[in-house]
């Protein structure tokens, strides 16, 4: 990308940051990959796409979502670092973009600030944590350059939830590792999350030979 692109990324993320709060957005179709049609910052960052999609480099990729497993888990996470948000100092959003490069934005399932994290409305510093929980049509790819992307934006803790296979994983610069599900902590935080208990509720609400749609 040249420095014109990366200039007008930036007035466009700042258009979007000083825009009015009762500014209507339009909804645009996502595109199928490959796509052909390129989309700039501004573009992408005055739409609203149902569910929000990601944007790397000009292009719209849809992130997989709307399965019961998934948003389950999504919420019991959510609803878990919101109930301890005081006591951990901590914050915890969905589906909120992540500027992670001057033309890249990411929208993790769950992602979780400290207290005293400057509000943004569009993130551009790295959150305390991300947390992916995967959908049977990820591809391990396109999912890996997302993890890269965490990466390299400079977010330290990296979480990724199977909810099919019940594990978790954590993502470092040195690859994907597995995770004692008995306990999820960040270091230098109270934050502690047995992720055992979740699965067991997600298996109460919906148990792993529970049907499927066949297409």
């Amino acid at each position: 990308m040249g420095a014109a692109d990366c200039i007008l990324a930036g007035i466009a993320l700042a258009g979007w940051l000083n825009r009015g709060d009762n500014e209507c957005m339009a909804t645009l179709p996502i595109y199928d990959d490959p796509q052909s049609t390129y989309v700039s910052v501004r573009e992408y960052l005055t739409t609203s796409y149902r569910p929000d999609c990601d944007y790397v480099d000009g292009r719209i990729e849809e992130r997989n979502v709307g399965e019961y497993e998934h948003g389950f888990l999504q919420a019991l996470l959510a609803q878990l670092f919101l109930n301890n948000g005081k006591a951990w100092g901590v914050r915890a959003l969905t589906a909120v973009r992540i500027q992670v490069k001057p033309a890249s934005f990411r929208v993790p399932d769950v992602l979780v600030l400290r207290l005293d994290a400057p509000k943004e409305r569009v993130l551009t510093r790295p959150p305390l944590l991300v947390i992916e929980i995967l959908s049977p049509e990820d591809r391990e790819s396109r999912f890996q350059d997302r993890i890269d992307d965490y990466i390299e934006f400079g977010i330290e803790h990296i979480w990724i939830i199977d909810p099919e296979r019940r594990t978790v994983q954590f993502a470092t610069s040195t690859g994907l590792h597995l995770a004692d599900p008995g306990e999820l902590t960040v270091p230098g935080t109270p934050i502690r999350v047995v992720m055992s208990e979740l699965f067991a509720e997600l298996d109460r609400a919906w148990p792993q030979a529970s049907w499927r749609p066949n297409f």
